[in-house]
């Protein structure tokens, strides 16, 4: 590998990154917004054992992340530390994500083992494909704003891959399996473990290395564990990434459970009705036929199809977000930028906490605004992960940058458990039941909570965090200019 520190990424290689982060996030995303609901309401596991299934397999897999940081970073091959695998782990992580998303008919403690070995071993092979994948932008060239570019890229595949995730996989699911959800979610998830495998060899084929450790670099694991803990950046990070992952597992994980039990239905029929929704299915149904669509024309489907809408107007926003972020963090740094629009974004799910059960257009424009606003700071995280390994290299002389983004996914595997299993935990709390016709207030009001105040409220507490993290603008380019010298 060559220590081209300075090298500008052709659209080409910025592209072909990105597509790894389409193929992990169909099945990423998939977890975060639908895998507490596909437990509970289409395999039939009690709340409080899904909960138990998601915290200690999640976990397991956390900690797994640390033991793939230190076996990457001394990865040795012709392809470089990290690339080779992503290619190793293609097929195994595809086949996975469908085993943990079948629903095999077996008793109600054979789910419950079923779905623990499955969702073990998929985080297991998340945690080998995903932190390698994520370490490549450290070392795929040391300019910083090359890799604001590089995040802004990956981002908006993550965006494509939650729009079709949020928006088209519950519709899809119900429309292929003619109202069998659970049909319809093996079908769907056949496709995104295929198109996965092909995405992963394509990110494969066109990146590079280029930023390698210095050739007299002794890598004993035990000195890196100590440069860790010496690194209050990394630290702070570390405990941000925890707490962005908490939210995004809650809010994510609730949004089907709010439009379901929380908004009306009538409310949401009319809304549907405004926005031309109903005019819209009678078109696809002159071009697909009426029986593609039949299943969003029955009684009950109407916080779906809302839920979906919702979905889109939000993840298109985010992806307008994500445009901004280069050229304000290019001004302002990164630091800033994050802190002030997670904020931001956090108010937004507050303020939902105040709607009345038939505010559908109001819900509708408060997620939308938090997603153009968060959006602008969905690729910060990840280059500030990479700027903390520049700083780590900076202040001790050795480069680690699998270690340091082997903690970072631990945090955010670590945030996910949490945010999925306190989700599901609470919801068994305030008496949610899968199978009531309808659900208690005391259930219905959690949900709201679980989606509004709880989150916003966990964002903030991470963007607090950032006060104390010394990386801003002015030490970036000290940093940036010190290891360029220092290289050369």
């Amino acid at each position: 590998m060559k220590n081209s520190t300075t090298s500008k990424l052709s659209v080409l290689e910025k592209v072909g990154y990105s597509l790894g982060d389409l193929a992990a996030n169909l099945i990423f995303q998939t977890l975060m917004a639908f895998l507490a609901f596909f437990y509970t309401d289409i395999y039939k596991i009690p709340p409080a054992k899904a909960s138990l299934v998601m915290l200690t397999g999640g976990l397991v897999g956390a900690f797994f992340n640390l033991v793939m940081g230190a076996i990457a970073d001394r990865t040795q091959t012709r392809w470089g530390k990290f690339r080779p695998w992503v290619l190793w782990t293609s097929v195994p992580f595809g086949v996975i994500a469908l085993l943990a998303f079948s629903t095999p008919d077996f008793s109600e403690s054979g789910k419950v083992a079923y779905a623990f070995i499955t969702y073990l071993l998929l985080v297991i092979v998340y945690s080998a494909n995903n932190l390698p994948y994520s370490a490549l932008s450290g070392v795929m060239t040391g300019d910083m704003k090359e890799r604001n570019s590089l995040s802004a890229y990956r981002f908006v595949s993550v965006m494509v891959a939650q729009f079709i995730i949020q928006v088209l996989l519950l519709p899809l699911a119900i429309s292929i399996g003619h109202g069998d959800k659970a049909a319809g979610f093996e079908k769907v998830m056949f496709v995104f473990a295929v198109t996965g495998v092909i995405c992963f060899i394509i990110t494969f084929l066109t990146t590079r290395e280029r930023v390698s450790p210095p050739k007299e670099q002794k890598t004993p694991l035990k000195q890196d564990l100590a440069d860790l803990l010496k690194n209050k950046p990394w630290l702070i990070m570390l405990a941000v990434t925890v707490l962005v992952f908490i939210t995004l597992a809650l809010k994510g994980g609730m949004n089907i459970y709010y439009f379901k039990y929380y908004l009306t239905e009538a409310s949401q029929t009319d809304f549907l009705n405004r926005i031309g929704f109903t005019g819209m299915l009678d078109g696809l149904g002159n071009t697909f036929g009426d029986a593609a669509f039949e299943e969003f024309r029955k009684p009950g489907s109407a916080p779906y199809a809302t839920a979906s809408v919702t979905s889109a107007a939000s993840t298109l926003a985010m992806i307008l977000g994500i445009f901004f972020s280069k050229p304000l963090a290019d001004r302002f740094g990164k630091r800033n930028v994050f802190g002030i629009f997670l904020t931001a974004s956090a108010l937004c799910l507050v303020l939902i906490n105040f709607l009345s059960t038939a505010a559908v257009a109001a819900v509708f424009a408060l997620q939308t605004l938090h997603g153009l606003i968060y959006g602008v700071t969905i690729p910060l995280l990840w280059a500030m992960i990479a700027d903390v390994a520049d700083y780590s290299e900076w202040k001790n002389n050795r480069r680690a940058t699998a270690i340091i983004f082997s903690a970072m996914i631990f945090g955010l595997k670590v945030g996910l458990s949490l945010g999925g299993a306190i989700s599901t935990a609470l919801l068994s709390v305030f008496g949610y039941d899968a199978d009531a016709a309808q659900q208690t207030t005391g259930a219905v009001n959690g949900i709201k909570l679980l989606i509004s105040v709880i989150p916003g409220i966990i964002f903030i507490a991470g963007a607090g965090l950032l006060s104390g993290y010394a990386i801003n603008k002015k030490m970036e380019a000290q940093v940036e200019a010190d290891l360029k010298t220092r290289r050369a």
